[in-house]
C-alpha cells in the first residue's frame, strides 16, 4: 500500500515534487515499515507502479 501525501514540496521555480510513503512488511521481523520517497511529480505513477 501506498500513498502519495497531500502537500507537494515546491521550491522556487524548480519542479514540483510529492511525497510518497510507502507501508512494506519487513522480511526479518513481519512488522510493518513506512518508507519516505521525495519524487517529482511527473514521476509519481510511474513511482507507485514499480514494486
Amino acid at each position: 500500500m501506498a500513498k502519495k501525501a497531500v502537500a507537494t514540496l515546491r521550491i522556487g521555480e524548480q519542479k514540483k515534487f510529492a511525497k510518497i510513503i510507502k507501508c512494506e512488511r519487513s522480511p526479518k521481523t513481519g512488522a510493518y515499515v513506512f518508507k519516505e520517497i521525495v519524487v517529482p511529480e511527473d514521476m509519481v505513477k510511474d513511482t507507485l507502479t514499480k514494486k
